[in-house]
């Protein structure tokens, strides 16, 4: 039986009971809404001869964490009518079934924000069931597969393999918001994020050896102080019969050059650690960003870019004080406060254990504070993030702002979003201002005791004034390191968050990644074959169907369609830069799929609507897919692209610096650049997408010149709204709602008189307009 999810006993009883066994199920798949709404437990599932859908509630499944259920109002067809309730507490309301020669079809339509499955059933439409998005991708499959059973196709493990079931967590049932990683940032064990952020660390052993050694050399020489400002300044110098009775000098001399070795130890570990953090933040961006590199365009896709940057640059500096201040420091008051008890116990464990009475109380409201500390600073981090990404947006789109005459309006926009960061800010500074105090407080009641009792041991002769001294100056020195521990709460959880979303990003597994044993091809010829291909970005939602056509090495392609019809997809499809849901691309007769991604990125070049300049260079910028280009090479392309009159007239030539996106030149400009580019790279594949859409007539006839010449012995595919720059490709296909709808030349297509001619026509009568208003 092909499973796209175990179904439970309890389901497989109530099917048994219809004399539905499991060995006689070819595809089954569970779904969460009545078609009128209402949550319920419906399955459906495909026998030999049969469509089978059983509706129910109650039970195990996964709808028991919802507080109750309404019943499906459909009719039950059970033997003997009337709902059936089995041992799992399952209700079954409804049983339906239709023989498979009699279900034509099975459709999904994508509603606001569920999904509805209909069968079309002897000519008529019939709702079966709605579902929430978490089943949208196994019902979308289920109806894939069904069709591929329709045709008389046996199902194979590969079908069911392919389908990407949703994960949740064990103890929570949360989604995972990264399916790909399976962490969940409710249940995540802290303990292992800090200890993943100490792996970074090791690279460094030299530095980090010496750092501790310092750290224990500052941790003695604290301890020491004390005692010798106490015990042996007023018992053994000032107190008459002391061992070294009258040496104040010696005495002042050796607390001095105590005190400068401290200092000397604390300015070589500030060096090293200084060195070893920068290093150890330097290869954590490089670690991201190289991450970021490796990832897929749908990866970016889901992410606004002013929330990346503030993991490459705030959480990554976040991390910094972490390896800076606040794990060295750490560690030095850990032994300083484990020597500070040892030595207080030793001198007199009475006084000691007074000392120490409200430290219990202290680690309670520690407890107590960081869950709380943890959450805000994660809200604090989701307003910031949008904030950064509001930013980011206005400063990109600032002409459009000043065009529309908007700035008002952005200003009203970003002041709404900084007081939600502002809202947490306050929240979070009245917590840490309120725990804090009091916890400095608490922390006080020490040295209250201690001066109470000590004071009443040394007027009873019980201890000397010496031994008292000495045993404040220790409870001084012991209440710097607590408190930093009891603040190290609030330090803890904003750099644990920030490396729980750096992990994020470097944990994130890309969708398109080579084949394990890929086919090198590092000289394509350029035949191109679509076969059956389906693709769609989003679960149940095609923007490609049943796509199929093929293109010979050398030939040209252009595919025509009004905006949203899928052409750019195709183009992202053979460059890979998402893969097909189902069907096969292959280039040379190979699958893109097991072609090494490096081979096959060398061997095609794009001229893309949305041209990209990078901050630098033009000549920089033509040479970004050649950086070991010769300038003969830069002009040579320049000039084939008729770039390089408008480059020589600007003030620095091809060394004029852009900036990013090349804002300082104008459409055109920006596109004969990008044109350049792609034919100083040479590929054995050209994808022109709408690669003169930014251009006027005079200077697309000239681009149109330069391209004819470009493509000749090359395999390109061509995407233009202007039909004109297609009239000699070797092929057009015309798409219309992801489907090709015709395919010829532009002869036979003009002469088919259809969806292309009417395309033809509109675009003619839209010139003559536009030459009577010239």
């Amino acid at each position: 039986m092909g499973q796209l999810e175990v179904i439970p006993d309890h389901i497989k009883a109530a099917l048994e009971y219809h004399e539905i066994y499991p060995s006689t199920i070819k595809l089954a798949v569970n779904a969460d809404l009545s078609v009128d709404g209402n949550y319920c437990d419906i399955w459906i599932a495909v026998t030999g001869t049969n469509l089978v859908i059983l509706t129910g509630a109650g039970g195990n499944d996964k709808l028991k964490l919802f507080s109750g259920f309404r019943e499906s109002g459909g009719k039950s067809k059970n033997k003997g009518g009337g709902s059936r309730q089995n041992d799992a507490g399952w209700k079954e309301t409804s049983f339906e079934e239709y023989p498979l020669e009699k279900v034509e079809s099975l459709t999904v339509d994508n509603l606001a924000s569920t999904g509805m499955l209909t069968a079309r059933i002897s000519g008529e439409d019939i709702a079966v069931c709605c579902f929430t998005n978490s089943h949208g991708r196994k019902v979308g499959s289920f109806v894939r597969l069904f069709e591929k059973i329709k045709q008389g196709q046996e199902l194979t493990k590969e079908d069911f393999d392919e389908v990407q079931s949703l994960e949740y967590c064990p103890k929570c049932g949360l989604l995972y918001p990264e399916q790909d990683r399976k962490v969940c940032p409710k249940c995540i064990d802290r303990k292992s994020v800090f200890l993943r952020v100490l792996s970074f660390v090791p690279r460094y052993k030299l530095q980090l050896s010496l750092i501790i050694l310092c750290m224990f050399l500052n941790a003695g020489f604290n301890l020491l102080f004390p005692y010798l400002s106490g015990t042996i300044l007023f018992d053994q110098v000032l107190t008459e019969g002391g061992k070294y009775y009258g040496q104040v000098g010696m005495t002042v001399l050796v607390i001095v050059v105590a005190r400068v070795a401290a200092q000397l130890v604390g300015i070589a570990y500030g060096r090293i650690n200084s060195g070893m953090t920068v290093k150890v933040i330097f290869d954590l961006k490089t670690e991201i960003f190289s991450a970021m590199q490796r990832l897929s365009l749908s990866f970016y896709n889901k992410r606004q870019t002013g929330s990346l940057m503030t993991r490459i640059n705030n959480d990554a500096e976040q991390l910094q004080s972490f390896f800076h201040d606040g794990l060295p420091y750490f560690i030095v008051n850990a032994v300083q406060i484990i020597g500070i008890a040892a030595v207080m116990f030793a001198m007199n464990w009475k006084l000691a254990l007074l000392v120490f009475i409200p430290t219990p109380l202290i680690i309670i409201s520690v407890k107590k504070l960081f869950p709380k500390l943890w959450k805000i600073y994660h809200r604090r981090y989701s307003k910031s993030s949008k904030l950064n990404a509001l930013i980011n947006d206005t400063l990109k789109g600032v002409r459009v702002v000043k065009a529309f005459g908007k700035e008002a309006l952005e200003v009203d926009r970003f002041s709404r979003t900084n007081a939600a960061l502002l809202n947490v800010d306050i929240g979070l500074g009245k917590l840490l201002s309120t725990m804090f105090p009091f916890l400095g407080y608490i922390m006080t009641i020490g040295s209250f005791i201690a001066w109470g009792f000590g004071g009443w041991e040394v007027v009873n002769g019980k201890i000397s004034f010496g031994v008292l001294i000495t045993f404040i100056n220790y409870i001084g020195m012991l209440y710097g390191p607590l408190d930093f521990m009891t603040r190290i709460v609030d330090w803890w959880s904003g750099c644990m968050n920030s490396a729980q979303r750096i992990f994020e990003v470097i944990d994130a597994v890309p969708d398109i990644t080579d084949a394990p044993n890929p086919v090198e091809m590092r000289d394509m010829k350029g035949n191109i074959s679509f076969r059956s291909v389906n693709f769609s970005y989003e679960p149940n939602k095609p923007v490609l169907h049943d796509i199929s056509f093929e293109i010979e090495a050398g030939k040209m392609l252009g595919i025509v369609g009004h905006s949203g019809a899928g052409k750019t997809t195709i183009a992202n499809l053979i460059n890979r830069l998402y893969d097909v849901d189902s069907g096969e691309i292959t280039i040379d007769g190979v699958n893109v799929k097991n072609i090494a991604l490096k081979d096959l990125r060398a061997n095609i070049g794009v001229v893309s609507q949305e041209t990209y300049l990078f901050m630098g260079t033009i000549a920089e910028n033509i040479a970004y897919a050649k950086p070991g280009a010769t300038m003969e090479e830069i002009f040579k392309a320049a000039k084939a692209a008729h770039a390089h009159d408008f480059i020589i007239k600007l003030p620095d030539g091809y060394d004029t610096v852009i900036g990013r996106g090349g804002r300082d030149l104008s459409g055109g400009e920006r596109q004969r650049i990008s044109i350049a580019r792609a034919i100083l790279y040479d590929p054995k594949i050209l994808i022109l997408d709408e690669a003169t859409s930014a251009m006027d007539t005079e200077t697309e006839g000239l681009i149109q010149d330069a391209l004819d010449k470009l493509v000749k012995g090359r395999t390109t595919i061509s995407i233009a709204h202007r039909l004109s720059t297609l009239r000699n490709a070797d092929k057009l296909i015309v798409l219309d709602g992801g489907k090709i709808v015709e395919s010829g030349t532009h002869s036979e297509l003009i002469g088919l008189k259809g969806t292309y001619y009417r395309l033809v026509q509109k675009q003619s009568e839209a010139l003559k307009m536009r030459g009577v208003g010239d």
